[in-house]
């Protein structure tokens, strides 16, 4: 990785480099003018996360994220920072960077709690975390695979799944998945295979999720473009607190998005299996008279990189 981002991946090249850095005094005289940050790089279905494992400040986690985002530092689609938890019944902590709720961050924390409780291929293990965006506890259940792990996480159930008018699209083709602090616009759509969309449809879905975030002043919007069809996604999402706006390569709670606008519109119960550049994640959803009574979404998470970062904050 480049950048002043220092990374140990576990090789011996890569420990000699570090052990050289340190010996000719660089690591020590750019740990005396920034702030050393200890992290770990996963990839929940490749949407590149780093969680912060050291203490910081709440008030300096968006100048810390800012950092390590752009591929010139540590590099990924989002930062979360691992605290300890408040609840008795809970094994950890996620706050995002931008007080948003994220799928993928939060099954990207049970698998590194799973790996520091030894789990071996073929065990299963749970997992109940805090995360920020999300007002109950959240679980996830985890199975240890040869490379990596496979997780299954409660989502936060949506707080109403509704009609919205999206120009060029058909009648009922688009709808506003509305979360206490977050705003997911699903629209249908036609996608090439390789679930991206063209520049046209790109800058459309890009107006749109700055304006869903201002108008319904959230954490977190995103733009879910669907190819019904194929099973495709192409996921957008905005933070306004960083500014932040990507298309992910996989999107956990756009994938919940997804099965709760499914399961709305069936009226029943939806299990279904959505391809995204990253991979494939899966999604189960029932819609009852009253509402979503289960949202869980799958997903496989690996870990990259352990090591530390410098920033200034």
């Amino acid at each position: 990785m480049s950048g002043p981002g220092v990374v140990r991946d576990g090789t011996a090249r890569e420990r000699r480099h570090v052990a050289h850095a340190a010996s000719s005094g660089t690591v020590t005289a750019t740990a005396r003018t920034a702030t050393e940050v200890e992290f770990v790089k996963l990839s929940p279905t490749q949407n590149m996360t780093v969680l912060v494992t050291s203490r910081h400040g709440s008030g300096d986690y968006r100048a810390i994220a800012a950092q390590l985002l752009p591929a010139g530092h540590v590099h990924a689609e989002q930062v979360g920072f691992v605290e300890a938890p408040v609840s008795a019944g809970a094994h950890g902590r996620l706050h995002m960077a931008g007080d948003e709720f994220c799928g993928n961050a939060s099954m990207a924390l049970a698998a590194l709690q799973a790996a520091g409780r030894g789990l071996v291929a073929g065990r299963r293990t749970q997992v109940v975390l805090e995360v920020s965006g999300a007002a109950e506890l959240v679980t996830c259940r985890v199975e240890r695979l040869a490379d990596g792990y496979d997780c299954e996480l409660t989502a936060p159930r949506p707080s109403g799944v509704v009609p919205y008018p999206v120009p060029g699209t058909p009648a009922g083709g688009a709808a506003l998945v509305r979360y206490p602090d977050a705003a997911h616009l699903v629209v249908e759509c036609d996608l090439p295979d390789a679930a991206l969309p063209d520049l046209v449809l790109r800058d459309r879905a890009e107006e749109l999720a700055v304006r869903l975030g201002a108008a319904e002043d959230v954490s977190v919007a995103g733009v879910m473009l669907y190819d019904p069809s194929r099973g495709e996604l192409a996921p957008l999402v905005y933070v306004p607190a960083l500014d932040s706006l990507v298309w992910e390569r996989s999107c956990g709670s756009g994938t919940a998005s997804v099965g709760a606008y499914l399961a709305a519109r069936q009226g029943g119960e939806v299990r279904a299996s959505v391809r995204q550049p990253g991979g494939v994640m899966r999604v189960r959803a029932s819609q009852g008279p009253r509402g979503l009574t289960e949202l869980t979404i799958s997903g496989q998470v690996r870990v990259i990189a352990e090591g530390r970062a410098y920033v200034h904050v």
